[in-house]
């Protein structure tokens, strides 16, 4: 905005009147605020400094249901390590496998299984491996076997969901589902003890939700659509 010489300036508001004085107002009442910040202090909930002026309530921390816990050494860790177990590593070309020095159907299941399925807790090889594959070797050869060792089978189970690991969680639930099929009757021996095991699957039930991409789902919803 150009401004002619001999021409009066611009009209002021009638609110700028007094500038110093709004200056002053201002700045005071920003001193007041800082004030009343500075002295607000931050207290816990449910406590009586809560209902104080001036407090500010922590927010709860963080129930951490979801955190990995540390493991513990396992017991078949020691028995591995000891060389109690009649297995040995076969390296071939399509991946390791595990080389039996004595008939799976021989075995004594009611003490190697529920060792194998302490296992699951390892996270560091050759014990994951062995634990793993060894449960699957099992549970394979088991036939009737299989239905009275169950109830061993629940503590080693809840162990390796408790410690809410990813990889042992996914590792944990292939071995239930090839132990439901693995003979019959199975699963109906495992409903009592759905109080042990569910419990920690519906703390994850809502994490990772869509795994497969969107084309997947595109190309299923389509072949469905068609038939």
């Amino acid at each position: 905005m150009v401004i002619e010489e001999g021409s009066p300036g611009p009209s002021k508001p009638a609110g700028d009147k007094f500038p110093r004085q709004r200056e002053k107002k201002d700045k005071q009442q920003d001193k007041k605020q800082d004030k009343q910040q500075d002295k607000q202090q931050a207290c816990e909930g449910f406590s009586i400094r809560a209902m104080m002026k001036n407090s500010v309530v922590r927010g709860p921390p963080p129930a951490g249901s979801v955190k990995e816990r540390p493991a513990k050494r396992t017991a078949f860790r020691k028995f591995y390590d000891r060389g109690d177990f009649p297995i040995a590593v076969q390296h071939d070309c399509v991946g390791n496998k595990i080389a039996w020095k004595v008939e799976i159907e021989n075995l004594d299941y009611h003490y190697f299984l529920p060792l194998f399925f302490d296992g699951l807790c390892e996270t560091e090889f050759p014990y994951e491996f062995f634990a793993r594959q060894g449960c699957h070797d099992m549970l394979e050869h088991g036939g009737n076997k299989i239905l009275p060792v169950v109830p061993q089978l629940i503590i080693p189970i809840k162990n390796a969901l408790n410690l809410r690991n990813r990889q042992i969680l996914c590792t944990t639930l292939k071995i239930i589902q090839h132990l439901v099929v693995s003979a019959e009757m199975v699963g109906e021996a495992l409903v009592p003890y759905y109080r042990q095991i569910l419990p920690v699957l519906s703390i994850f039930k809502h994490m990772n939700v869509q795994i497969l991409p969107v084309s997947f789902f595109n190309n299923w919803y389509y072949e469905f659509y068609i038939l």
